[in-house]
């Protein structure tokens, strides 16, 4: 595998090892018979979509799933043989890179199944598409009703057109919320195929839904954030390993006297001497600004508050009570929990969100190295 200089000590690192574990872990779950649409969005919830997509495939991925078709274009210029999957829409103009590039596309109306068929007979090529039944999340698909079972017939009779999968998505309000739209669901399948079409994959479960509602994975599942280690389900007896560490080093150190304020207006000020370290990252590099004064970094195994506010390229931190701490030394921004680090879930409290926008917000000016076996195999610099 190719490296790129690093140019920068703010990197995220990333545990290949870590995601085949995830991988055959989720397999050994859902068994043998289910399919994996491995949710690759957002450059692989941060964690690079081109780097870690071999590892995917290699580990029980059957499709690489991502949102738009320029992540899907990105993946097919470096994977000429992956099955891409466009969960998302894909605005009629450009549907003809979809069928050039052999992307299997979402499709929510007749309209847009008729121009892809067109295009597949233009271009001697037959697109294959996953049709989107909405069963209550109110985003995109098919409407619960005996005309959409009406246009999805049409759609199968398209001469030019393969019609592989049909798929929803839970809003995971409930069990109750979840049991009802599992239900339409399944009705909806069955009153297709009741007239003499056959859908290759059905599927409905994402993430949590794929571990916590066995009964409901069917045929195919899109595991997104458990493929890195990110757990939001409620089984716990499955255990899984973040794949993400986010890392720097101190730039600066210097000593403050009592009274003297950190960063813009001054809304952290001294209340004693004490000692204080700059770091090499901020908001522009995903860090959430709402950390002010509650982001905690490790440094030589101890937690160092963040102080201050967090400025787009830069923060700082009171190293007080690491006397040892030096420029140059290692700070570990997310972990995996142990060794006093703070991991996803914890940082993702603190910010008052998710698991998955932490990881998915980190930018691409950040470098990412990948670590196989214990050795760095890959350095990925976006930005060179």
């Amino acid at each position: 595998m190719e490296n790129q200089p690093l140019l920068r000590d703010t990197i995220i690192e990333v545990n290949l090892d870590n995601i085949a574990y995830n991988m055959k872990k989720i397999k050994e779950v859902i068994g043998e018979d289910i399919f994996i649409a491995a949710v690759v969005k957002a450059n692989g919830y941060g964690h690079g979509a081109v780097d870690i997509a071999p590892t995917i495939m290699e580990n029980g991925g059957e499709y690489l799933a991502v949102a738009t078709l320029t992540e899907a274009l990105e993946l097919r210029k470096k994977y000429e043989d992956y099955k891409i999957f466009i969960m998302g829409y894909t605005p009629d103009e450009y549907l003809d890179y979809v069928v050039n590039n052999n992307i299997t596309q979402t499709i929510f109306s007749l309209s847009q199944a008729e121009i892809l068929n067109d295009l597949g007979k233009k271009n001697r090529k037959k697109p294959v598409i996953h049709i989107k039944y909405d069963t209550g999340f109110n985003r995109l698909g098919f409407r619960d009703c005996k005309e959409s079972i009406d246009e999805i017939d049409e759609i199968f009779k398209l001469k030019n057109i393969y019609v592989e999968g049909i798929f929803s998505h839970f809003a995971l309000a409930g069990r109750i919320e979840d049991d009802l739209q599992y239900n339409k669901f399944v009705e909806a399948v069955n009153l297709v195929e009741q007239r003499g079409w056959k859908f290759k994959f059905k599927h409905i479960c994402d993430s949590i839904s794929g571990i916590d509602y066995p009964e409901f994975r069917l045929n195919m599942i899109r595991p997104g954030a458990i493929i890195y280690g990110l757990k939001s389900y409620k089984d716990e007896s499955i255990m899984l390993k973040q794949a993400m560490t986010f890392k720097t080093k101190i730039y600066h150190i210097k000593a403050l006297e009592k009274g003297e304020g950190v960063s813009y207006d001054y809304f952290w000020k001294a209340d004693k001497n004490c000692i204080v370290g700059t770091l090499p990252f901020g908001y522009a590099d995903g860090y959430p600004r709402n950390l002010r004064d509650k982001g905690i970094v490790t440094i030589h195994g101890k937690k160092a508050p963040i102080i201050g506010v967090i400025c787009m390229d830069q923060c700082m931190v009171d190293l007080t009570d690491i006397p040892e701490a030096c420029v140059g030394d290692e700070v570990i921004i997310y972990g995996d929990g142990l060794n006093n680090t703070l991991d996803i879930h914890q940082i993702s409290q603190l910010a008052a969100t998710n698991k998955n926008e932490i990881a998915c917000r980190i930018t691409r000016r950040t470098p990412r190295v990948y670590i196989k076996g214990e050795k760095v195999v890959k350095v990925s610099n976006y930005l060179l």
